[in-house]
């Protein structure tokens, strides 16, 4: 996968911040709320409340700790389940401020529709492993999914169309899987 196999934390070895700040954005619509650090932090505080209380099928709150203040951060992602497994992308790598919480301290929290659950989160190494949570994540579309590609890209959002970005999300940033322990539910 042309990945450095030295653990979560590593990310791409073949790409820096800024050609994969260019690949990301390349052929999408520059809508500043997703381009943006400080604008996903803030779409991510505005759909906060929501996801708390009713996550959308197919995303959920991942609840990490800062590898700097030690203190819990939380961030809206998209997360697809499959079995004891979460699978969700990094769009910045490495470079993302929820990526370097989990390359610090990989024990999360993630709230899902199906409820919450803690885990540990680490980068998908396994070829094995990569095709199934490739499938699991490009393949799966919800209802939200269209209001995720109109943040992302212009035009109509078919399903089509949705595969499509979630492909490239899946080829060109990050893919994380989390392993669950659905043993452990948070209350």
């Amino acid at each position: 996968m042309g990945r450095d196999d030295t653990g979560l934390g590593a990310g791409p070895s073949y790409q820096s911040a800024k050609e994969q700040r260019r690949a990301y954005v390349e052929g999408e619509w520059r809508n500043p709320l997703t381009t943006t650090p400080m604008g996903g932090r803030i779409l991510s505080a505005l759909q906060l409340p929501l996801f708390l209380a009713f996550p959308p099928r197919g995303f959920g709150v991942l609840t990490t700790v800062g590898h700097k203040t030690g203190k819990k951060r939380r961030k809206c992602v998209r997360v697809i389940t499959r079995d004891d497994k979460a699978f969700l992308v990094s769009l910045r790598g490495q470079y993302g401020a929820w990526y370097r919480n989990l390359a610090a301290n990989p024990r999360v929290e993630l709230r899902m529709r199906e409820g919450r659950f803690r885990g540990t989160a680490r980068e998908i190494r396994d070829a094995d492993e990569y095709a199934r949570a490739r499938k699991a994540y490009c393949e799966t579309v919800n209802f939200f999914d269209r209001l995720e590609y109109l943040a992302h890209r212009l035009g109509w959002p078919t399903k089509d169309k949705i595969r499509g970005l979630h492909v490239r999300w899946f080829a060109v940033c990050t893919p994380i899987v989390i392993d669950l322990d659905r043993s452990a539910e948070v209350r």
